[in-house]
């Protein structure tokens, strides 16, 4: 028998807010994606959020996002990111996560980030959290871009099959291992473990959590990254190519009802 691991999702499970959320606003002002990128963003990120577990809805969403992200020079998303981590994402971390990360790894247990969002997000996060394995959506680049290639898609039913292949070459009894996710999207990744959590659960999720008597927990403390960015070395910052795709609209929608606001406040 090996030893047990335990596999985190990050949206909403180990952060406050979606990765991606925040990074909308640069990316328009920056011209990689225009107005009517927002509102198929929108869409597919509504798609994705009410029929994210149907593998056609799945592939859709996949490769509308990485046909959003074709062409983008890698060096620039990445100085974007770095430019804008701190004042647009600055991810709240769950106390209660982290928490519980230090408790699994104190137990001599790997923990892995699974994710749907770029690798190149996920990874940076990780390291913040004191967790270097990761399994996300991972880009082709060719010649210094995105190739419009999607070369794993961290989502579903590959969720496990990359859990399965880490099992495999690290040697993790997966009937003893850990998982935790907030979506019923991850069902597979859930039912693949001994030991399945629901964490800020979905309706879909709260109901087979129910049904199969998983235990149900409530994160309501975030504690915001950039103190955890004081307190542990610098680790360099890049983009979640697809993972922003995700994200972009909801972020420019915030920022173009906040500009509203402001312009229609009545002056002194």
């Amino acid at each position: 028998m090996g030893r047990g691991a335990a596999f985190f999702d990050l949206d909403k499970t180990v952060i406050a807010k979606s990765s991606a959320l925040a990074f909308g606003r640069p990316f328009y002002r920056d011209g990689l994606i225009t107005r009517r990128d927002v509102v198929k963003s929108a869409y597919a990120q509504l798609m994705f959020r009410l029929g994210g577990t149907d593998e056609q809805t799945m592939a859709r969403t996949r490769d509308y996002l990485a046909a959003l992200c074709k062409g983008w020079q890698v060096d620039q998303v990445r100085q974007i990111v770095a430019e804008t981590l701190h004042e647009l994402i600055n991810p709240y971390v769950y106390a209660e996560a982290a928490a519980l990360i230090e408790e699994h790894q104190a137990a001599g247990r790997d923990v892995v980030l699974v994710s749907a969002s770029g690798e190149e997000m996920v990874r940076p996060i990780g390291e913040l959290l004191g967790v270097t394995d990761v399994i996300a959506t991972r880009m082709a680049v060719e010649d210094g871009r995105y190739s419009g290639e999607v070369e794993f898609y961290a989502a579903g039913p590959s969720k496990v099959d990359a859990v399965g292949e880490l099992a495999t070459e690290r040697g993790y009894d997966l009937a003893d291992s850990y998982a935790y996710s907030d979506s019923y999207s991850d069902r597979p990744l859930l039912e693949c473990v001994g030991h399945p959590t629901a964490v800020n659960p979905d309706r879909a999720l709260r109901k087979l959590a129910v049904e199969n008597a998983w235990p149900v927990l409530e994160f309501r403390h975030p504690v915001p990254l950039g103190r955890r960015l004081r307190e542990r070395p610098a680790v360099p910052v890049a983009a979640a190519a697809l993972g922003v795709g995700v994200g972009v609209a909801i972020g420019i929608a915030w920022y173009g009802r906040h500009r509203r606001t402001r312009a229609a406040a009545p002056t002194a």
